[in-house]
């Protein structure tokens, strides 16, 4: 019996969800980072581009208001992409590139974390793809803050440099969004539970 083009998206997109059951290590270092940076009263800056910025806006969203857990307590987490003003300023007098830079110089301080996005996890040779990305975390570096961060393909700069990582294997962008949502969700139902 031949498959579908749909039935072949579902086989193979849920295979790579499925697959993310061997980084239990890496989600349980995650939750374990999120509540010592609330216990220490510090904050979460989150950022991606395209799809992987609308999903850190929906982690950010998760974390500040609620998941499952209606009475949770909120947690500071701040998307780069905000304000649209700030944003759309700095990219008309300067350049998109530095942005996510600039607002990690604003509000990050040290004990902070920051949780980027990407499914190349960025470079910073050729067209230089989520360069905008290691330019945040080099900048999060400096202010010893905790970077954290999903990605895919071939893992890119962040791999390097992050504190902790979640390396989706797949080459198919769409697969690899779902996969770093379902982390998400997954980071957010161990922190509504109470217990790693």
């Amino acid at each position: 019996m031949s498959i579908t083009i749909i039935g072949k998206h579902f086989l193979e997109s849920s295979k790579v969800i499925l697959s993310l059951q061997n980084f239990e290590k890496e989600i349980k270092e995650i939750v374990e980072s999120i509540l010592k940076c609330d216990k220490n009263k510090k904050k979460i800056l989150v950022a991606g581009n395209g799809g992987s910025c609308s999903d850190a806006e929906h982690f950010a969203g998760e974390l500040l208001c609620t998941f499952n857990k209606k009475n949770r307590k909120s947690f500071s987490a701040i998307p780069l992409t905000s304000p649209s003003s700030a944003l759309t300023a700095w990219c008309n007098d300067f350049e998109f590139e530095s942005f996510f830079k600039r607002q990690v110089d604003a509000h990050g301080k040290e004990g902070d974390i920051l949780f980027l996005l990407s499914t190349g996890g960025g470079n910073l040779t050729g067209s230089k793809p989520s360069a905008n990305l290691v330019y945040a975390a080099e900048e999060a570096i400096k202010k010893k803050m905790k970077i954290i961060s999903l990605v895919g393909k071939g893992g890119g700069e962040l791999i390097k440099i992050s504190s902790v990582y979640i390396h989706v294997k797949s080459q198919n962008t769409a697969y690899i969004q779902e996969a770093h949502m379902s982390i998400l969700h997954c980071v957010c139902e161990v922190i509504d539970n109470g217990k790693i």
